[in-house]
């Protein structure tokens, strides 16, 4: 059975999952395989705790495990024939084997072996006769049947993809299986495709493909959280000037406005370009850097030579 999530990632049960993500960020930080080379004890857990924020990351998933209805493996959860509210069990009763009950009452198939005595082997037998013998034993040729087994898998994906979303295909022993990426995954992430395990036995259904994500770093964009920062080189003319500039940006390019006498440093916020999350996508902030011309710029410093306002210091 698998572990109980909230106590893996180490917060209360039932927390929030704004809470839940913050810590799996700060764990997976700290245990990703990259940051722990040949540490087997952090891969493992690195494992776990990615492991059970997937469980979690599921809404409707994780309000089922937080009201009690299934359990760590995301199967239902079964209250016996009694211990609801009003003495009810799942077959409407206070007492199954009682009058009016599934197993009860007068001409229920029961058959006297002596006063008062039913003789619950026939009776069984009738109700699960698909399955079992009139005296309860296996019928020749039945077998209990097993759930296929979960197979592990990883990809790398670009920095891009993660920002975006996209589709990736990846192999599992003779099959090709198109991997759908959701917008702002991250490092440490395992997607969990239902169904495209290990087959099943005696009509039980297969197991399911866990990916392991790993994003590939990028050397402009960066990411915090839902937003994406980057620099962007501009010259001296249009950080006095400003004016329009094409930007590269994690999904296309976009024509940027500088606005004149702009500084070195100054960032610019276009909202919604970030990390396509529905709904609430992330911003991205772009920070101009002054970039000279290469060489000696002999004419640049002739210039500011005769410029009045040469020695005074910038703000800071």
């Amino acid at each position: 059975m698998a572990e109980e999530p909230y106590a893996v990632l180490g917060v209360a049960r039932g927390a929030p999952f704004a809470e839940v993500r913050k810590v799996y960020r700060k764990l997976a930080k700290e245990l990703h395989p990259d940051a722990n080379p040949n540490n087997k004890a952090a891969e493992e857990r690195f494992k776990r705790v990615s492991a059970a924020f997937t469980f979690l990351d599921d809404p409707d998933r994780k309000a089922k495990y937080d009201r009690g209805e299934i359990d760590a493996d995301g199967n239902p959860k079964f209250g016996g024939f009694g211990g609801n509210a009003g003495g009810r069990g799942p077959f409407g009763g206070g007492d199954p084997f009682g009058p009016g009950g599934p197993f009860g009452g007068a001409g229920a198939g029961r058959r006297q072996t002596g006063p008062g005595q039913p003789e619950f082997e026939d009776m069984f037998g009738d109700l699960f006769g698909a399955a079992f013998g009139a005296r309860g034993g296996a019928r020749p040729g039945f077998q209990a049947g097993t759930k296929g087994q979960d197979i592990q898998t990883a990809i790398k994906i670009d920095f891009e993809d993660a920002i975006s979303g996209a589709k990736q295909r990846v192999n599992v022993g003779d099959r090709s299986i198109d991997v759908t990426i959701p917008a702002g995954v991250e490092t440490g992430r395992t997607l969990r495709l239902r169904g495209q395990g290990g087959p099943g036995q005696g009509g039980m259904p297969a197991g399911d493909l866990m990916v392991t994500v790993t994003v590939k770093p990028h050397p402009v964009f960066n990411r915090d959280g839902d937003d994406v920062r980057m620099d962007l080189p501009v010259s001296l003319t249009e950080i006095l000037e400003g004016g329009r500039v094409e930007a590269t940006i994690p999904n296309g390019t976009v024509s940027l406005t500088i606005p004149p006498n702009s500084n070195s440093g100054t960032v610019l916020r276009l909202k919604g370009k970030g990390v396509a999350r529905p709904g609430t996508p992330g911003d991205l902030f772009i920070r101009l850097i002054l970039g000279l011309p290469e060489g000696d710029n002999g004419e640049l410093k002739a210039l500011l030579a005769t410029w009045s306002r040469r020695d005074e210091p910038p703000k800071r």
